[in-house]
């Protein structure tokens, strides 16, 4: 009995073994229950098994490739070409609006000095007795710039020597223990602000007089601003020397700077007559020759009033 069951029982057994094995692999095919495929097995890279096509992929792909430059180029260009054109309008725009107000052609005029030329008009403004000459020169009608031209007026001396009339009367200010950056700040505004008033009151002068003359504000701007140089000679001769000291030389600087101012002024109030060669006659003319004298006898006075509190 054992013999004749032993087949069966072995058939019987490795039936079931295989039909074991036939459903272990069933499962790779499709389940009929299942909504999606599982493709996480499938290579990361994206290619294709054979046989298949992906036209619609492709096709997008391949059509928007070409529509990044395509529209960023002619963008970029536009924001750039409208840019450029903005910032040369409102380049154009300042520079018209700062030449209305502010002549800067005209500045360059007179900073367009060199340091032979600040030297010899230091020396004009100290020593003007040896000077001969001062009439100013001209080429086609313009006068030739200050570096070529020892008579021409220029900013660079007069806005120089106001810097350095502030920092003397910061360091006056400081040896005398009275030193502040408000008080320096007075001194500067003090200064700023006669000059202002002094240049008005040469502009509202000419006008009363009604006197047809070459000079300009910034002209007179220069030759105001000239006294601080003598300024900041009577300064440091106070610092070293005491007031003994600062009345001397401030008292040559005084004389000097008057001197300067009518031998430079006369040719530019008294334009015609000089232009004539006429003796200054009449009452017009006596006019223009008070007024020139009181614009020289001015400097002196302005000279002492804005140096004399910073000498102890």
């Amino acid at each position: 009995m054992n013999v004749a069951g032993g087949p069966s029982l072995a058939g019987g057994g490795m039936g079931r073994m295989r039909e074991s094995a036939t459903k272990r692999r069933l499962p790779a095919a499709s389940d009929p229950h299942r909504l999606f495929e599982d493709t996480s097995a499938s290579p990361s890279s994206g290619t294709l098994p054979p046989g298949s096509s992906n036209s619609t992929g492709g096709a997008s792909s391949s059509s928007l490739a070409p529509q990044g430059p395509f529209l960023a180029d002619p963008v970029s260009t536009f924001a750039a070409a409208y840019g450029s054109s903005l910032a040369s309008q409102g380049k154009e725009l300042v520079d018209r609006n700062i030449d209305r107000f502010i002549p800067v052609t005209k500045l360059k005029y007179y900073f367009a000095v060199d340091t032979v030329y600040v030297g010899k008009k230091l020396g004009l403004l100290l020593f003007p007795f040896l000077h001969q000459d001062w009439q100013v020169q001209y080429q086609q009608d313009t006068p030739v710039a200050p570096r070529f031209d020892v008579n021409a007026p220029d900013l660079y001396i007069p806005v120089m020597a106001f810097i350095t009339y502030i920092l003397v009367a910061g360091l006056a200010l400081g040896t005398q223990n009275r030193f502040s950056p408000d008080l320096l700040g007075l001194q500067a505004s003090s200064a700023l602000a006669w000059l202002i008033v002094e240049v008005l009151a040469i502009l509202l002068s000419l006008y009363l007089v009604t006197v047809n003359t070459d000079l300009s504000t910034i002209d007179l701007v220069a030759f105001s601003g000239y006294k601080y140089v003598g300024m900041i000679v009577g300064l440091l001769a106070g610092l070293l020397f005491g007031k003994m000291g600062y009345y001397l030389l401030l008292s040559w600087c005084c004389i000097t700077i008057v001197v300067f101012m009518i031998r430079t002024l006369r040719l530019k109030i008294l334009s015609e007559a000089a232009a004539e060669g006429v003796l200054v006659r009449g009452a017009k003319n006596q006019l223009r020759m008070y007024l020139t004298m009181a614009v020289a006898g001015l400097q002196p006075l302005l000279m002492y009033w804005l140096t004399f509190h910073l000498v102890h």
